[in-house]
């Protein structure tokens, strides 16, 4: 492979469509499409500052870069890739991807981060300012990361999760078949329109989490004291640990929990409205 280091490029394309090249030490300044429709690409130790420098490529390695803010948009319609050790302060990474690794990453401006995006892996990444971030993504694995931000994984599908927290307002909105194991899920109405969502000994917090929902199993879970007004017009089946401040008018299904402060079954209850509550 062709090497180039300590280099710096900047405008339009310096580097398109550049095949089986190391960039090593680089600094991309103000531009566009730097390194765009290239594949076989390693990519160590660089400074983005232009926009939509890594468009379009396959087969590559990018590690310990900075992204900086005005590298916005900075990778999009590409596959196979792996980042890892990278910090990014630009938003908007990562769009129409395909099999996309990420490893100790850390995005300070995770705005509409990972958009409609297939075949995923993280680990040890944490997510800041995370604002409609996983928008419809499919085929998810992640573990030990950190999201804090609103509308997380809307529309997503396929997702595993596991040792994470997921600080989020409105999170897995109208997401389909998503397991949550051992993470602490907290924000406002989680899991709203939600099918096939199973957590398992997670920690749930913020107000009306799980409503609305189909096929929704928890498994050994706990819920903070303000999660209040659960499980409204959902199908459920759920074992509790501790204390449910209140639960709302489920559809159907069984809920058992060590015990509860307020149980709410009223004249708005949806059919068939037999859900068991012990």
């Amino acid at each position: 492979m062709d090497k180039i280091s300590n280099a710096v490029f900047g405008g339009e394309r310096p580097l398109y469509a550049s095949h089986n090249l190391i960039i090593d030490n680089v600094t991309i300044q103000a531009g566009e499409s730097a390194i765009k429709e290239c594949s076989n690409l390693e990519v160590a130790g660089c400074r983005f500052e232009g926009k939509y420098p890594l468009w379009c490529c396959s087969g590559t390695v990018v590690r310990d870069c900075h992204f900086t803010e005005g590298a916005r948009a900075a990778i999009w319609y590409s596959q196979d890739m792996e980042m890892s050790g990278c910090k990014v302060i630009a938003p908007k990474m990562f769009r129409e991807m395909d099999r996309l690794k990420l490893r100790d990453c850390y995005f300070t401006d995770s705005m509409e981060t990972l958009w409609d995006c297939r075949t995923v892996d993280l680990e040890d990444c944490r997510f800041e300012e995370a604002t409609y971030i996983f928008m419809r993504c499919s085929n998810v694995t992640a573990r030990n990361i950190h999201v804090s931000g609103r509308y997380a994984f809307q529309y997503a599908s396929n997702v595993e999760i596991h040792d994470s927290i997921l600080d989020t307002k409105d999170s897995f909105w109208e997401a389909r078949d998503v397991t949550i194991y051992d993470s602490t899920i907290s924000g406002e109405y989680i899991g709203w329109y939600s099918r096939n969502l199973r957590l398992v000994r997670c920690h749930i917090a913020g107000t009306q989490p799980l409503c609305y929902a189909q096929g929704l199993i928890l498994e050994d879970c706990t819920m903070e004291a303000d999660a209040d007004l659960a499980f409204e017009y959902s199908d459920v089946q759920a074992t509790i640990r501790g204390n449910v401040t209140s639960i709302k008018n489920p559809r159907s299904g069984h809920i058992h929990a060590d015990s509860y402060s307020q149980i709410i079954l009223d004249s708005n209850i949806k059919a068939p409205g037999d859900c068991v509550i012990d």
